[in-house]
């Protein structure tokens, strides 16, 4: 059976994407730092027959993000589709800041917790994707990792760095016909069935099916995504 590793499982997109996922018959590893959290997607998946498990990371530890990869495909076997989009992007050192004032100590945390997050992930998965021939990477940003978001300008800028870093990756993997895609997907719409009146928005399980599209046709390396 094949395996979907999602890092930053939680109960909005998260658990939208394994419910997607794992209907089309793939086992689901969540990843995350809050064991209860994750131990509540399994339960919930399971009521809906689908295999997962919990794995528990944090991307800002990039060991123990290696860690929990090596742990899922010990449990399921190789990593078929990786998913990439931690949550908790605004809080603590990921708070936004006044671009006018935003200094590289600001910044750092976001390419941390975005691009060496990712980087990380993609070096547990990628060798043995190679071997096979197939997979998908998939990583998430905001849609300010692909035009300006001044209120979120220090936030961005580790996305739009995970953005250039995942294209730049995907075209040499397709140049040199390696059978392993990646995407990179921006979300621009709130995701919610309760926005603001006028504020663009889209619920998780509206949003899940694109994911399954870029793995099945595997013929973009870039979705923005806008109701």
């Amino acid at each position: 059976m094949s395996t979907i590793a999602i890092i930053g499982a939680g109960p909005g997109l998260g658990l939208s994407l394994a419910r997607r996922f794992g209907s089309e018959g793939l086992s689901v590893a969540l990843i995350s730092r809050n064991r209860q959290n994750l131990d509540a997607l399994v339960a919930t998946l399971a009521a809906e027959d689908i295999t997962a498990a919990a794995f528990t990371a944090d991307v800002l530890d990039r060991p123990s993000l290696t860690a929990a990869l090596e742990a899922a495909t010990e449990r399921f076997g190789r990593i078929d589709v990786l998913e990439y989009s931690p949550a908790d992007a605004t809080s603590g050192p990921l708070a936004p800041i006044d671009i006018r004032r935003t200094t590289p100590e600001d910044v750092q945390p976001q390419i941390e917790y975005y691009l060496y997050g990712a980087m990380a992930a993609t070096a547990a998965v990628l060798p043995a994707m190679l071997e096979a021939g197939s997979g998908t990477i998939i990583v998430t940003t905001g849609a300010g990792s692909t035009y300006p978001v001044p209120m979120f300008g220090n936030i961005t800028a580790g996305g739009a760095a995970l953005r250039n870093w995942a294209l730049n990756l995907g075209h040499a993997l397709a140049a040199d016909d390696t059978g392993v895609h990646v995407a990179h997907v921006a979300i621009g719409v709130w995701i919610t069935d309760n926005a603001p009146e006028g504020v663009a928005s889209m619920t998780a399980d509206e949003i899940a099916p694109l994911y399954v599209d870029l793995v099945t046709t595997r013929d973009v390396h870039e979705l923005v995504v806008t109701r």
